[in-house]
């Protein structure tokens, strides 16, 4: 195999803790450990990344700093704070505000750039792509291969309450053209993209450096059955309150550690379970699974559709806990309570966890290159 010139455009990296941000640190650590000469694009930040490209032999640069700036929700005064979320909500679906920035941070930086075999943008921000094939359609020498990689879809995007707008229908339809090929997570994210772009997407799975993976050996003895969930909350989607209501009212003792940003859902269940469920601020991806790992299960909710999977599925699989999958509005209460009695019998079971091992992953972009 030869050694490829590759360049990764993302907003999400190390240090940050995101699906999109694991994705693509994994990505560029693997791909450079493979050989290959990797630039990567993102918001650099020096004391932290020049590490990095120390450490792993890769070069970073500056996608610029961004100027558009999220509006902020007020802590204090009703009126104002709902003036706010309107506002910022509004400007978001018309605009995709702030993200739309992104779009010129990318053709800017990529204007002097030319010569790569590989390139890969990573969403989201969708707006990423857009400034991929801003630039590729005025620098065609910019790369041999673009794939456009997706973690959730734009207008197919199930999991937002909120629709997108018509128009930016135009937008990925024009993006989608420019690409070489469009990798998605799962075989049925498809469906999320229009028809004529079908035959160029690619199933390019999540990936995680199983080497890396620390989990513990010893004897899992918890005073109570102790469970754990970790990541984000979408009000009626990946809803946990129905749960939450059925735990306050559970006569038996538990703990159920949440790790998660999304505080405003759960903190009205933190006391009326007597303390049972336990807020956690986010830590580092390697301690958070050896922490998982501990636990007697770990708790996924679905999306609701087919069109999004969680990643985190993959990581509880690596914990080697068994795995309680709910459905938002389908709670079946004997199963919880099972599980909670140490009966993993309908514990949800990853096939083939092998796929998504990161030195698969990066070969299949790789392969991409020689097509």
């Amino acid at each position: 195999m030869l050694f490829k010139k590759i360049l990764i455009v993302s907003t999400g990296f190390y240090p940050q803790i995101s699906p999109r941000s694991f994705r693509t640190t994994e990505l560029v650590k693997e791909l450079s450990r493979q050989g290959h000469k990797v630039t990567l694009y993102t918001h650099k930040s020096e004391v932290v990344h020049k590490e990095f490209e120390k450490e792993f032999g890769v070069t970073i640069k500056d996608l610029g700093k961004a100027s558009y700036k999220n509006i902020a929700y007020e802590k204090k005064g009703k009126w104002l704070s709902l003036f706010k979320r309107g506002l910022r909500r509004a400007l978001l679906l018309l605009l995709e505000y702030p993200d739309i920035e992104l779009l010129f941070l990318t053709d800017k930086s990529l204007r002097g750039e030319k010569q790569y075999d590989l390139l890969i943008s990573v969403a989201v921000p969708h707006p990423i792509h857009w400034g991929v094939a801003k630039a590729i359609s005025k620098n065609k020498a910019l790369t041999k291969t673009w794939v456009a990689d997706c973690g959730d879809p734009y207008m197919g995007d199930k999991a937002d309450s909120f629709k997108k707008l018509f128009y930016f229908k135009y937008i990925e339809k024009w993006f989608c053209k420019k690409a070489d090929y469009i990798s998605v997570p799962t075989e049925g994210s498809i469906g999320a993209y229009y028809p004529e772009f079908h035959k160029k997407i690619k199933i390019i799975p999540q990936g995680f450096n199983f080497d890396d993976t620390k989990i513990y050996d010893g004897v899992i003895n918890n005073p109570v059955p102790t469970f754990g969930y970790a990541g984000a909350f979408i009000p009626g989607i990946r809803d946990p309150r129905e749960l939450l209501d059925f735990l306050c009212k559970y006569a038996h003792p538990f703990k159920f550690i949440i790790y998660t940003t999304s505080t405003d859902m759960i903190l009205p269940y933190v006391a009326a379970s007597g303390n049972r469920i336990e807020l956690r601020e986010y830590i580092p991806r390697e301690k958070l699974l050896f922490e998982l790992s501990k636990l007697d299960f770990l708790l996924n909710i679905n999306n609701g559709t087919s069109v999004q999977t969680p990643s985190k599925l993959i990581d509880y699989a690596l914990t080697l806990r068994p795995i309680l999958s709910i459905d938002n509005g389908k709670l079946d209460t004997k199963v919880i309570e099972n599980f909670l009695q140490g009966d993993y019998s309908r514990q949800y079971k990853m096939e083939d966890i092998e796929k998504y091992n990161i030195k698969n992953i990066a070969s299949q972009f790789i392969e991409l290159a020689y097509k």
